[in-house]
This record gives structure tokens, C-alpha cells and sequence, in this order.
């Protein structure tokens, strides 16, 4: 568990369980997703990131925003292995009604700060579909930098039924310069 300003990130509950599979259920927070999510599917999701909790020490926290909302998506790291070897990506998912406030912002700047400060990366990454432009800007106001050299084909995508879901734009950013950017500031 950690904090920011206004954030709580933490361990998944059992309560956060039916918002999750209602937000993975909104088509505008997976439009740059492949589908719907069904409870099931959700549920399985929660049940992964709890296990790479477990044996890992990190994955994706849930978000809470004390007195305002229990939960409003996730963000934190996660492997991203099936791209590059050793890679790990940070990402978020908020639910609809919690965009524009910056929280995607003010916690993927947190994961960041955990995955270097104490997990101890020498690179994050995240990356999404180019037409994804909101979580795009996130990635640039967190410091991470464009590598059109690293656009892939998601090899994940289900390129019959999702073609336009295929072509990912890459951004990365290493500890040094995390280090430059973030250090200094409070």
C-alpha cells in the first residue's frame, strides 16, 4: 500500500470486485480494449494481479480516493514479457466517471516511483493503440518517451476481429532519467 496527494493505492478487496467488472463492462473505458469484459473475466483478472502480488511483491494497486470513492480503477506495474524480455509495463484503467481529475496522472507518477524506488527497474514502459490520445498524454506527463523504433504489433490482439486494436505505440523511460525529471521536485 502507498499513497499520493489524494490517492490511496492498495491490495485488491472483495469489494472492489463488482465496480471492476463494472467499469471492465463500460464500452467508453475499453474502447482501445478487445471487448467487454464479463464478470467472470474480471474477476479472473483481480485473481491474477492478487497471485503476481503474492509471488512477486508488485502489480497493479487498486485506486481509492479517501472520501470521495472506495474504488475507481487500477494502476501499477505489470509484465510485459510476451513484447521484449524483462520488460515491464505501468498502466491504469479508471472508471469513467473519475477521467479529467488527473488521478490516471498522479498515480501512474507513483508506480513509476515504486517500480524504480523499490523494485528496484531500470526501465518502465507502457504502451496502447496510437488513437488512445488520453492515455497517451498520461504517458507524457509521467516522463515516459516516445520509441517509434519499439512500435509493435500486440502480439495479444486478435488481429481478425480487432485490426484496429493491433499497431502499438511504445514509451519508455529509464531510471536515470526518472531520477532527472522527478528527484528534484516535492
Amino acid at each position: 500500500m502507498t499513497s499520493t496527494e489524494r490517492l490511496l493505492l492498495r491490495r485488491w478487496k472483495a469489494e472492489d470486485r463488482a465496480p471492476f467488472a463494472a467499469m471492465n463492462a463500460d464500452p467508453a473505458v475499453m474502447e482501445h480494449m478487445q471487448g467487454l469484459m464479463t464478470r467472470e473475466r474480471s474477476d479472473d483478472f483481480v485473481d491474477r494481479i492478487e497471485a503476481h502480488w503474492e509471488e512477486h511483491g508488485w502489480a497493479q494497486w487498486a485506486i481509492e480516493v479517501p472520501g470521495v470513492a472506495p474504488f475507481i480503477g487500477y494502476v501499477g506495474l505489470w509484465p510485459a514479457e510476451y513484447v521484449e524480455p524483462g520488460m515491464v509495463e505501468v498502466g491504469w484503467r479508471l472508471a469513467r466517471e473519475h477521467w479529467g481529475h488527473g488521478y490516471a496522472t498522479e498515480a501512474a507518477r507513483e508506480g513509476l516511483r515504486f517500480g524504480f524506488e523499490d523494485v528496484g527497474l531500470d526501465e518502465i514502459v507502457s504502451f496502447t493503440v496510437p488513437q488512445n490520445i488520453r492515455s497517451r498524454a498520461v504517458m507524457e506527463r509521467i516522463g515516459l518517451v516516445r520509441d517509434p523504433e519499439g512500435d509493435f504489433d500486440h502480439p495479444r490482439v486478435d488481429a481478425a476481429r480487432y485490426p484496429h486494436l493491433v499497431r502499438h505505440v511504445l514509451y519508455r523511460l529509464g531510471r536515470d532519467a526518472w531520477r532527472e525529471r522527478w528527484a528534484t521536485l516535492p
